[in-house]
């Protein structure tokens, strides 16, 4: 099993912010049916003030471009993710067309 982190920040507006946590409260099934079917064992997103971190487990089937051209593939799925730009914003420094932004890990206490 590997773990990806990744970060994204938010719109700084409260009601934004507020519409933005009440559709992660109902994520459409097809979404988290894409998830899985990427190889996707279990995704968790915390909040901190307006920036976004996101923990992934993932399946040795894993892997960004995989996930890449099942995302592509599926309008439900790009419906969402337009959707959802309007809440988002990359973190400075982003590449141009890219929104979540991976982590690098820098410390493990037990390795």
């Amino acid at each position: 099993m590997k773990k990806y982190c990744l970060a994204i920040d938010l719109v700084n507006d409260p009601e934004l912010i507020s519409e933005y946590l009440e559709w992660h409260r109902n994520v459409w099934p097809s979404v988290k049916e894409s998830i899985k079917a990427a190889g996707i064992t279990d995704m968790e997103i915390f909040r901190a003030g307006d920036r976004l971190f996101m923990i992934m487990e993932v399946s040795e089937a894993f892997s960004f471009e995989k996930k890449a051209e099942i995302d592509a593939s599926d309008p439900s799925v790009q419906e969402w993710e337009k959707l959802m730009w309007k809440y988002q914003k990359p973190l400075p420094g982003t590449r141009e067309g890219e929104k979540w932004t991976l982590l690098e890990k820098i410390f493990s206490l037990n390795k």
